[in-house]
């Protein structure tokens, strides 16, 4: 039962345990009873409808031979009486027709005797009392099982029957279940180290107390998605020894009012009854989102669930072993009120691992995967920078995927290169229709990122460049950073964006005209240039301002009270500014692809023949002017075993641009 049962100045509160039937119940129990009674009055009219006939009428009867057929049978209630029931001869809607009469009669024993002599009578079995009662109650007693169970049961099951919409979702992990612990999370060496005094509370909370020290009532774990937030809150219950209680922000709110505040006091409730304990709220910005920002409209149903779960954050008391955990990749969006001391005293940060962190990561996951001898798992942790833990571990489960479809015997370091693409960049098709013209045009494009990509200073190591089609590009010129990215200079973003313009230059060259290949470096490089100038403040001209951060919150409904930070006349600058950063991009790809035609055809043309080229092909090709001739590999080419270069059956392809890549996560320049 929910806390609004509960009343602080009743002078005979109820005993720990004791049940109060709720006031519907009673309103069941009567509409039950009621329903008893008027079956009991409508079991007459319910049967067939029969003529009741007198004794006179009936031997009248049998006198004329009319009776077709009927049956005695003895009245329990009264021994010298008897039943009889069946049809006779008679005219019922104008015509001759059976009619169904019934007749309680007195027979002396040479009657009966009569009746029993002729065909038409048949002797029935006289009925108990105990077995007519049950043949006329059990009906009854069956629909009123019915109903217990459709309603009565429903009610008083907790958090299972169909009528519980207020209780809560939250699902206990017992303590002989949960097997997660510390060894299981790697990567985030920091956040363990931060929350490891939870698990010391849990375990001796006198060790706190003796001092007057106070452990945090929440902790609100804050990181990218796939960073291991749930795996850390399960592997604290796990050391702690505690039982762990999870469940997702949008598990509160449900289609009825008022559901929302009570599953929070349910499951508060719930967390009392079962100490030490923690609560994963998983999602918080599910229900935790700012108030007032609702522009006046309809259903604040969210607000009482975030009120009711402010009160009883703030109203229940840290001795009593409980802690809440809550996990979010939006805190800019959390209520102030829930984010304050008292509450949420702590934010533990969950970041994207680093490299040393990645290779954790993935030795934790490879314990289940049987990998070759030769794999080191340090190269593909240099090789996976922005990567998240749940990237990493579906990186080996793809990889294992890939060597058992070639019926390997282990994980070669082949196929965790193949299922890093595969995860980043998608799959390769290699089934996709193209024309010759396309598989030109597509390797003079990507052949212009990989040049300029490696003529310029501040680039990252080129990886490869391909004109396979992966994912949703036709073509892909892959970089990755020799280290964790966590700061990006002006002169590498001014190079990446001429990386970026490359392609759609080198198209003009070869072809004299322009495809809609270039959305997506376009859509990137223009994002990039808006960013530097009204974020970053790398424009001379507007200087250290920043311009437009409330376009980020259209979707609270805070622009809609607050103006502009900037005047027309500075958009027209930021716009102005962002179109000079990209020209001079521009122009200096164009300078470089003009000066290295030929290098730019060798580059073109071996990808036409060969269809990818390695990062040290590439610098190769730039550095001699010559490239050698890889080894032929049969794993990989055109299907059904044409060779390389084969132009397949012709069918024109529209490329989709990609989305904007965060810091740090290195992506493809589409073709």
């Amino acid at each position: 039962m929910s806390d609004d049962n509960k009343n602080s100045g009743d002078k005979n509160p109820r005993k720990a345990g004791e049940f109060k039937v709720p006031p519907r119940t009673w309103i069941v129990w009567i509409a039950i009873f009621g329903g008893i009674v008027l079956l009991m009055l409508f079991k007459d009219r319910m049967e067939p409808p029969s003529a009741a006939l007198s004794q006179y009428q009936f031997q009248q009867m049998v006198e004329s031979n009319l009776i077709v057929r009927a049956t005695i049978s003895y009245n329990p209630q009264s021994p010298d009486l008897r039943e009889i029931a069946g049809k006779y001869k008679g005219v019922e809607n104008g015509h001759a027709a059976e009619v169904a009469f019934r007749v309680k009669a007195r027979l002396y024993p040479e009657l009966e005797q009569k009746l029993l002599s002729m065909k038409e009578f048949e002797p029935h079995e006289p009925n108990t009392m105990l077995f007519s009662f049950l043949l006329s109650v059990l009906p009854i007693i069956i629909i009123a099982a019915l109903i217990w169970f459709f309603f009565i049961r429903q009610i008083k099951m907790a958090g299972k029957g169909a009528m519980s919409f207020g209780k809560s979702k939250a699902r206990l992990l017992a303590k002989d279940r949960n097997k997660t612990t510390f060894k299981d999370v790697a990567g985030i060496e920091e956040a363990i180290e931060e929350v490891s005094e939870l698990v010391e509370f849990l375990k001796d909370p006198k060790k706190f107390q003796r001092l007057g020290g106070r452990i945090p009532k929440g902790i609100l774990m804050i990181g990218p998605p796939g960073t291991g937030k749930t795996l850390l809150a399960k592997a604290i219950a796990g050391e702690a020894d505690a039982a762990f209680f999870s469940i997702s922000g949008s598990d509160f709110v449900e289609m009825f009012v008022g559901v929302g505040a009570s599953r929070v006091r349910d499951m508060f409730e719930q967390a009392r009854r079962n100490t030490p304990c923690l609560v994963f709220i998983d999602e918080i910005d599910a229900v935790g989102r700012s108030r007032g920002h609702g522009l006046g409209g309809g259903n604040d149903e969210r607000e009482q669930t975030l009120n009711a779960l402010l009160v009883e954050m703030d109203g229940f008391d840290t001795q009593e072993g409980i802690i809440i955990i809550a996990a979010t990749n939006r805190p800019d969006v959390l209520d102030p009120a829930l984010l304050r001391p008292g509450r949420f005293d702590r934010q533990v940060t969950v970041n994207l691992p680093d490299v040393r962190g990645r290779e954790a990561i993935l030795k934790v996951h490879a314990k289940n995967v049987k990998l070759a001898p030769s794999v080191d798992l340090s190269v593909i942790a240099r090789g996976t920078p922005g990567y998240s833990g749940a990237e990493l571990a579906n990186l080996l489960n793809e990889a294992a995927l890939l060597a058992a479809s070639t019926n390997k015997k282990a994980v070669n370091m082949e196929e965790l290169e193949e299922a890093r693409d595969k995860v980043r960049w998608g799959r390769e098709r290699r089934s996709l229709a193209m024309t010759d013209e396309d598989k030109k045009c597509t390797a003079w494009h990507e052949a212009g990122h990989a040049l300029v990509n490696v003529m310029l200073k501040h680039t990252h190591p080129l990886h490869k460049v391909t004109i396979i089609p992966r994912g949703q590009s036709l073509g892909s010129t892959m970089s990755l950073p020799k280290t964790d990215i966590l700061n990006r200079r002006r002169k590498e973003m001014l190079d990446m964006i001429a990386v970026m313009m490359a392609g759609r230059i080198a198209e003009e060259i070869v072809s004299g005209d322009i495809s809609s290949g270039a959305a997506g470096d376009i859509q990137q490089a223009t994002n990039m240039a808006r960013a530097m100038v009204t974020q970053w403040g790398m424009s001379d001209r507007l200087g250290m301002v920043q311009y437009g951060n409330d376009d980020e919150y259209v979707f609270l409904g805070r622009e809609v009270s607050r103006a502009k930070v900037y005047s027309e006349f500075t958009a027209q600058e930021i716009d102005g500014e962002v179109k000079l950063i990209i020209d001079h991009a521009f122009n200096t790809a164009k300078d470089i692809l003009t000066t290295n035609i030929d290098k730019l055809e060798l580059i073109a043309t071996s990808l036409l023949e060969y269809e990818t080229l390695d990062g040290p092909q590439v610098d190769e090709i730039v550095t001699t002017g010559k490239f050698t001739a890889p080894p032929p590999r049969p794993d990989v080419g055109p299907p059904h075993g044409a060779p390389a270069g084969t132009p397949l059956p012709e069918t024109p392809a529209k490329p989709v641009p990609p989305t904007l890549p965060g810091l740090g996560t290195p992506a493809p320049a589409t073709a």
